[in-house]
């Protein structure tokens, strides 16, 4: 452990020494953050099929074209520390957690030179896609969904279609992720 730092380190896919509770802006590299969101399935793993972060950030991004480099980096800090289910996050127990998380995707929104105010922009395209991954990832249809209704106009784009039609191997979502990353301006 390094004892300028935080907290103890993680080993990453690029082979980098990285302190998910003292993140520095050039410590993140975009590749890692590829690999490890094409490995994470959305929803704790209990979708019919693999559905990732990668490609959920990746559907996101199509949502919001205008906010594209923040739409494929929203959920970034996941690759690092993971996510934890949302009604586990919201509890009071978990504001450590929380807490971490907004200082890593400020790190993050260094590392790019995002502006932090923008985060926000890409909230309706996740919750639109929170909707329409929901249908079309599981089997059963909750009365409370309802209330995101709203959002489903906002999915009726082409690459939603993949949802329910084809798994994205990792391999070919890195792919499609990386042509958008350098699309968007990201290195």
């Amino acid at each position: 452990m390094d004892k300028q730092r935080y907290g103890d380190w993680i080993h990453t896919y690029t082979g980098k020494r990285f302190y998910p509770l003292d993140p520095r802006p050039e410590d993140i590299d975009l590749e890692d953050i590829i690999w490890a969101l094409s490995h994470q399935c959305r929803f704790s793993g209990h979708t019919r099929r693999h559905y990732s972060v990668l490609e959920h950030s990746m559907h996101v991004a199509e949502l919001c074209p205008q906010f594209g480099a923040f739409g494929l980096l929203h959920d970034a800090s996941e690759a690092y520390l993971l996510d934890i289910p949302s009604p586990l996050k919201r509890l009071p127990e978990f504001a450590f957690y929380r807490e971490s998380e907004k200082r890593l995707m400020s790190a993050i929104a260094q590392r790019f030179g995002l502006n932090e105010q923008y985060w926000e922009k890409v909230h309706d395209a996740d919750k639109a896609m929170l909707a329409y991954e929901y249908e079309h990832l599981f089997d059963v249809q909750l009365p409370e969904w309802k209330k995101w209704d709203k959002f489903k106009a906002m999915c009726p784009y082409p690459a939603a279609k993949h949802l329910g039609e084809e798994h994205w191997k990792p391999e070919i979502q890195r792919e499609f992720f990386r042509t958008a990353a350098k699309d968007a301006g990201l290195r």
